[in-house]
């Protein structure tokens, strides 16, 4: 120290960013974050895709124009997603059609779902799974 100086001048004299920066060896020591009790979950929530909704909603689309459906309803959850079709809105689900990611290897990820829970086809493509439809919109038409 000289004595035209005060102590903190000095040492702000030794340090060439200012009076903010700190250096190495004057910072605390580096605490680790604590680990969570459970690994973390990739992803947290099932989705549908663009591409997935779109069909799904191609397929709802007819049904409403033939007057069968009137509502849906998506359900996204930790495990599987979920879009649920209604003749009317205060009724049980007519299907379900569910995405499960965890079955893809075994069962298929898709499956669509009666009203009594019952799994009516099941499937590792949406597109395929979709065709269960096609023959509820046949009709009878004469000549």
């Amino acid at each position: 120290m000289t004595a035209d100086r005060p102590a903190c001048a000095l040492t702000l004299a030794k340090r060439p960013y200012g009076r903010n920066h700190r250096f190495m060896d004057e910072q605390s020591p580096i605490t680790p974050f604590p680990k969570p009790d459970k690994p973390a979950r990739r992803g947290g929530q099932v989705a549908f895709r663009r591409e997935e909704l779109m069909r799904l909603m191609t397929v709802y689309g007819r049904f409403v124009s033939e007057g069968l459906w009137r509502d849906y309803a998506l359900h996204m959850g930790a495990e599987e997603a979920e879009f649920a079709v209604y003749r009317r809105a205060s009724e049980v689900p007519v299907y379900r059609i569910v995405k499960c990611p965890a079955l893809a290897r075994k069962q298929g990820a898709w499956r669509i779902q009666g009203m009594d829970g019952r799994v009516l086809k099941r499937g590792r493509a949406l597109e395929p799974l979709l065709r269960y439809f096609d023959a509820k919109l046949l009709k009878l038409v004469e000549d």
